[in-house]
């Protein structure tokens, strides 16, 4: 594995202050039907792709056909059918979290068709329904908490020997090969649109709501209404939680109502002027911050009461928040990050959104779109998550 990547993981197991804003996720004309016209696979032969792939630190993807490794005796070949746009997609291709390898295909909210089975593979046949997320295999083979384990794969941009480009490649693209076990089942009352971004954002704010074990009346906020965010209220919101939601977003006030939340709490500027924060301090139960960038860390704190928790999964370009320890004295309340989700939970918030009717607010685009769309993201313009129909790579 690379000097960067390494870093990378370590960095994300020692602070863990990430998130599916975390994790690790140009113009087409190669037509809606491309995958289709692709050869098919054929078993211990690469797999012929068809993607988008950044070439730089720019930012900006163009299409590229490359191969995929062989399918393994573990392993499962998913046709894709969507892929969506995570924030970190950005950070990473971008260099925001160390040096990278190109050509890049980005992407790590994935569903798909299970076109190919390996010989030892029992969790999946032929025609399942399947989802991935930011994890695609593990070296040691090791199950639970695989998030935080150094043997992990990561969807992309990591180095990986078995693969005719050398690194793991991501989900903007025609199809996958990953290893079963980091594979989910998508429910079949759940379309691939509203189920893709649950793959990252979904369990990002799945995994520490319930790890604080959210009850009915508990007053919980949610700093920062983008992809995780709008879901971190829908899940609160359904175990019967109170929610308060800030944003620095004005024109988003009526979206985040619609989506439960009790009060919406716009804020000037969550770095240099907080003081619409003051009316709420020490009232919240619990609080998930999602802000993806620099903010007054303590000020967001302080409206957590003493002893209660606040999480951070949000991840900022230079993987580090500034904190003020008189602040968090002051506050007294019991600061904690989480990295994305383990495969049991990932499969977890698939079943619990799919059962409870919780879907991400979505807006499909074409691959053409991609590099528009990104920008979007970086205005904090999306609503909420674009996702990309990948009949049309």
């Amino acid at each position: 594995m690379n000097n960067s990547s390494n870093s990378r993981r370590e960095f994300m197991k020692t602070t863990a202050i990430v998130g599916g804003a975390v994790a690790l996720g140009g113009v087409n004309l190669f037509g809606a039907n491309a995958s289709n016209a692709l050869s098919k696979p054929t078993q211990n032969k690469p797999i012929k792709c068809k993607g988008w792939a950044a070439f730089d630190t720019s930012g900006v993807l163009k299409p590229y056909e490359f191969e995929r490794r062989a399918v393994g005796k573990n392993d499962i070949l998913i046709e894709i059918k969507f892929a969506s746009i995570c924030h970190s997609d950005i950070h990473q291709i971008k260099g925001d979290w160390g040096k990278q390898i190109y050509p890049q295909v980005p992407g790590h909210e994935i569903v798909g068709i299970v076109t190919q089975v390996g010989e030892n593979v029992k969790n999946f046949k032929v025609g399942d329904r399947a989802g991935v997320g930011c994890m695609v295999d593990n070296f040691e083979g090791v199950r639970g908490d695989e998030q935080y384990d150094k043997n992990t794969l990561f969807t992309y941009g990591f180095v990986d020997k078995r693969e005719p480009t050398g690194i793991s490649q991501g989900g903007y693209s025609t199809h996958i090969v990953v290893n079963s076990h980091f594979a989910i089942k998508i429910p079949t009352n759940i379309s691939f649109e509203e189920a893709v971004p649950l793959l990252c954002a979904g369990v990002t704010t799945y995994s520490p709501l319930m790890k604080y074990q959210i009850k009915k009346g508990d007053k919980v906020g949610v700093a920062g209404i983008g992809g995780l965010g709008h879901i971190a209220i829908k899940l609160a919101v359904s175990k019967g939680a109170k929610v308060y939601a800030f944003t620095t977003s004005k024109d988003k006030v009526a979206d985040i109502k619609g989506f439960g939340a009790s009060e919406v709490i716009v804020i000037e500027d969550a770095l240099k002027n907080t003081q619409a924060l003051d009316a709420y301090k020490g009232k919240l139960d619990y609080m998930i911050s999602t802000i993806p960038v620099q903010f007054d860390v303590a000020s967001y704190v302080s409206c957590v009461k003493p002893f209660g928790t606040f999480t951070q999964v949000g991840m900022s370009a230079k993987f580090e928040l500034t904190l003020s320890n008189f602040g968090l004295a002051q506050s007294r309340v019991n600061l904690t990050a989480s990295l994305i989700g383990d495969m049991k939970e990932t499969q977890e918030v698939m079943d619990y959104c799919a059962k409870n009717k919780i879907y991400p607010k979505i807006e499909v685009i074409e691959a053409k779109e991609i590099n528009k769309a990104w920008q979007k993201v970086l205005e904090k313009k999306a609503r909420y998550r674009y996702v990309i129909d990948s009949a049309s790579i």
